[in-house]
């Protein structure tokens, strides 16, 4: 992300940090070393007397320490039905002092308005906050979208709708081809399937890296049976998680995008954990949510998406996580080809 540099660069950037405009949320973004890391979306909470320990605070707080935090920026999206963003605000601001993060901006923005409460300047931030700046236009988004990164989308329904089956998914010639390679763990040529698996997803991604996808739709369909077949597999999947590097990110992540929603239910959810661990790997963490989603809903007992679940919600640094799948792909391509 861009140096921010003003309240209304930090109005404008939340968006693309975590994919959609947010309505009644509290969103963190951590800071270190000056620069932007992660951002951090929960829906807006509720007080109670219990909660007044600043315990559930703390726990927002702990994901930023996690990160390495020395700074952060807090945005408190309130309800329109709610009068409490500074108390809100407040009690955050309380948990990022007690554990030495310092807040370097805090907005409140309601019915359309915002302003900082770290502002005494009336003339600046008027008790009844400006009008909301359009972010299209903004310093950000020109920047952000000059580095090909797409505008936000409206609302969590968007970015949902993003990732939603298309037409082919339900098509059943293509649902009965991509069961034809479907994988079975007690062939006695499991590892001839395998490789023939692993082969296939360097073959699309090859297509995809050269601009290739769409020219042939037949041999596209073919090609992504093949693949979504194989990802049925364990080891086939596993090959597929590391096979990406930083210049490829991004042509994976639209490769597994596009496979996610063509894939015939029951073969959903190695493809959505795949496509939840490259978003989370490029800060996305509200569509690797949502990917998680999609694969429980195909398969609700899927490890794998389990897995993820657990690391994407205890707030571990995407730089770590990226590690440890570069170094469990040597492994995995021995078990594949060294047979």
């Amino acid at each position: 992300m861009t140096t921010l540099t003003s309240p209304h660069d930090l109005l404008a950037a939340i968006p693309f940090l975590i994919g959609y405009h947010p309505t009644d949320s509290l969103v963190l973004v951590c800071l270190k070393d000056e620069s932007v890391g992660m951002a951090m979306r929960v829906d807006y909470p509720v007080l109670t007397k219990e909660e007044s320990s600043l315990e559930a605070y703390d726990a927002l707080v702990y994901h930023l320490i996690r990160e390495g935090a020395e700074g952060a920026l807090v945005v408190a999206y309130v309800p329109d039905s709610r009068t409490d963003g500074e108390e809100v605000l407040g009690n955050l601001a309380t948990a990022l002092i007690r554990s030495n993060v310092q807040v370097r901006e805090s907005l409140l923005i309601c019915n359309g308005r915002w302003r900082s409460v770290l502002c005494a300047d009336i003339e600046c931030c008027p008790p009844e906050g400006r009008e909301l700046p359009e972010i299209s236009a903004s310093r950000i988004a020109l920047e952000q979208v000059a580095q090909g990164r797409p505008m936000p989308f409206t609302d969590l329904a968007g970015l949902a709708d993003s990732i939603s089956p298309l037409p082919l998914a339900t098509d059943g010639a293509f649902a009965a081809n991509v069961a034809h390679y479907r994988v079975d763990p007690e062939s006695t040529s499991l590892p001839d399937l395998q490789r023939d698996g692993a082969v296939s997803v360097i073959d699309l991604a090859s297509r995809f890296i050269a601009g290739s996808i769409g020219q042939d739709i037949t041999a596209d369909q073919e090609l992504s049976a093949r693949v979504i077949g194989g990802l049925s597999d364990i080891q086939v999947r596993d090959f597929a998680l590391g096979s990406h590097d930083d210049a490829t990110l991004d042509i994976y992540w639209a490769m597994w995008r596009y496979l996610l929603r063509i894939a015939p239910g029951g073969f959903v959810a190695p493809i959505a954990s795949l496509l939840g661990a490259l978003s989370y790997e490029r800060g996305e963490g509200a569509l690797a949510h949502r990917c998680l989603d999609r694969a429980i809903e195909d398969d609700p007992v899927y490890s794998l998406a389990t897995l993820l679940r657990r690391v994407f919600s205890a707030g571990w640094p995407p730089e770590s996580f990226a590690q440890m799948r570069k170094d469990l792909h040597p492994k995995v391509c021995a078990a594949i080809f060294d047979r």
